[in-house]
């Protein structure tokens, strides 16, 4: 079965977006919000994660079609075990019925499975499904998922650190070879560039432990949407956004003159409103 392509007035702002200037390769998303929405609709908060495996389904879809390369969604975080066992207990099998009904139409759309995160700590159910997915979709050449789970920053690194201590004490990794580039072969997102653009909704401003090391430079977007009722137009809207952007990396404007200008909000503006008025 071939990947579902975008029609009507949706395959119209894709082709707007490519044609604009190039899409962000790998996208991460904080994905906030799902308990307050159900709340604001006076709905028990396991109808806000119900209702986010929907927004889930329809952003992996629309990247798919659009050619992101990378889509990294925080999925469970290492702080997210504090939550009352009831409700972790909720979501885990939440995660398990949601693979089971997924993984083929993600199988079938070249969907590659990527997991990372402290897995030894997930359930074992859901560590199997996990394991049976990644094994079904590991040839696929589409776009790749990378859900982390079990997963923050500070542990991402700190578990880098040890692994870089035990490879310089049996001798594999002498300390002066330590560079940038090598801290990242032993992050968990080894052989995954780091994220161009990364979202967060609901309109909080924070990372909350998420690629602390790999965001260093990644384009920021706050999306005021709370997951639930974060759709493809609005992930349109921040790949709008991030297609004004001027990457510099630490130089000066006039050093990347070669690169693409910035373009004016007003770009922005206006593809806000045609996807508003659609």
């Amino acid at each position: 079965m071939p990947l579902v392509k975008a029609t009507g007035i949706d395959k119209k702002h894709q082709e707007e977006l490519v044609a604009r200037g190039p899409l962000p390769k790998h996208i991460a998303i904080i994905m906030d919000g799902n308990g307050r929405w159900a709340k604001r609709r006076g709905l028990p908060r396991i109808a806000g994660h119900n209702e986010g495996v929907n927004s889930v389904r329809d952003i992996i879809e629309a990247c798919a079609q659009l050619g992101v390369k990378y889509l990294t969604l925080y999925t469970f975080s290492t702080e997210n075990w504090k939550r009352p066992q009831d409700e972790v207990s909720m979501l885990m099998r939440l995660l398990v019925r949601a693979l089971r009904d997924e993984r083929d139409r993600l199988h079938q759309n070249e969907v590659r499975l990527k997991v990372i995160g402290e897995f030894h700590k997930l359930p074992r159910d859901v560590a199997k499904e996990l394991l049976d997915a990644m094994e079904m979709m590991k040839e696929n050449s589409g776009l790749t998922l990378v859900l982390a789970l079990s997963y923050s920053g500070r542990w991402d690194i700190t578990n880098a650190i040890k692994k870089m201590y035990a490879d310089i004490h049996a001798g594999v990794l002498k300390k002066e070879n330590i560079t940038e580039e090598m801290i990242g072969k032993y992050l968990a997102t080894k052989n995954i560039p780091d994220p161009d653009l990364l979202i967060r909704t609901s309109g909080e401003l924070r990372l909350s432990n998420f690629l602390l090391w790999q965001s260093a430079y990644s384009e920021i977007v706050i999306a005021n949407e709370f997951w639930p009722a974060f759709r493809r137009k609005h992930l349109y809207e921040a790949i709008a956004d991030f297609q004004t952007r001027e990457r510099r990396f630490g130089m000066v404007s006039e050093q990347i003159q070669q690169s693409p200008k910035s373009r004016s909000a007003r770009i922005i503006e206006r593809f806000k409103k045609s996807v508003t008025n659609s």
